[in-house]
């Protein structure tokens, strides 16, 4: 199974190429700050969606959306959740959050700042944004690719 993970989009416009991943997509994974419910209405309409709010993210949104999820995928069990405070140490803030769970893996945002690394069995997986690069190199999304108990992701540069 294919996901497409996106993450801090800010009410901005999605580029072409992320328009262009949605329809390759079987699923596609949102880690907050919309900050606009169109984005979700949008996404729900043309892939099934999971996702969660981020700190940016109002009442609407945090009316129709959990702070933190854990689903399956194939044989995989996946952590949401978008993340807050300082960058430092964001990583291992969203792993104490799921800490009372079996995960193997965590998709998260917040920093803006993509990552895809496996720590003690666990992929930690930040798809960075796609429209804003504050504290961020560059502009990305992730691609996660499900296989029974694999899960493996990469990082999607947009120029």
């Amino acid at each position: 199974m294919r996901l497409l993970a996106i993450s801090d989009t800010h009410s901005q416009d999605i580029p072409k190429l992320l328009q262009e991943e949605i329809q390759k997509a079987d699923m596609i994974v949102h880690v907050g700050d919309f900050c606009d419910i169109d984005l979700l209405t949008r996404l729900k309409k043309s892939k099934e969606v999971k996702a969660v709010y981020g700190n940016m993210d109002g009442l609407e949104l945090r009316q129709a959306l959990p702070r933190q999820a854990i689903f399956k995928c194939e044989d995989v069990t996946i952590g949401l959740v978008h993340g807050e405070g300082a960058p430092e140490k964001l990583q291992e803030r969203v792993a104490h959050m799921f800490k009372d769970q079996k995960v193997d893996a965590i998709i998260f945002g917040h920093s803006h700042t993509a990552m895809n690394k496996v720590i003690n069995g666990v992929l930690f997986f930040n798809p960075g944004s796609p429209t804003d690069v504050i504290r961020a190199p560059y502009l990305s999304y992730g691609i996660l690719e499900v296989q029974g108990k694999i899960i493996k992701g990469q990082i999607v540069k947009i120029k």
